[in-house]
């Protein structure tokens, strides 16, 4: 999923090395907001195909949270 974690860096305004499963994204160091949000669901349907609900996307509190979203969409 490097590619997840690289455009997941993008958005969220972080270093690619900081990007991890475990990533809080309400954490101090990680813009999740809904903008935020709505790139990850532009990014998911870019590179899985899959369009997200935002608001089980707002729901997400770490990164392995919106993988398990993708696995289940």
């Amino acid at each position: 999923m490097s590619e997840f974690y690289k455009g997941m860096a993008e958005i969220l305004e972080i270093d690619e090395n900081e990007i991890s499963g475990d990533l809080v994204l309400s954490s101090g160091d990680a813009a999740w907001d809904s903008l935020a949000i709505v790139s990850t669901i532009a990014l998911i349907d870019d590179l899985y195909s899959k369009t997200l609900d935002g608001k089980k996307l707002t729901e997400c509190e770490t990164i392995s949270d919106i993988e398990k979203l993708i696995s289940i969409s």
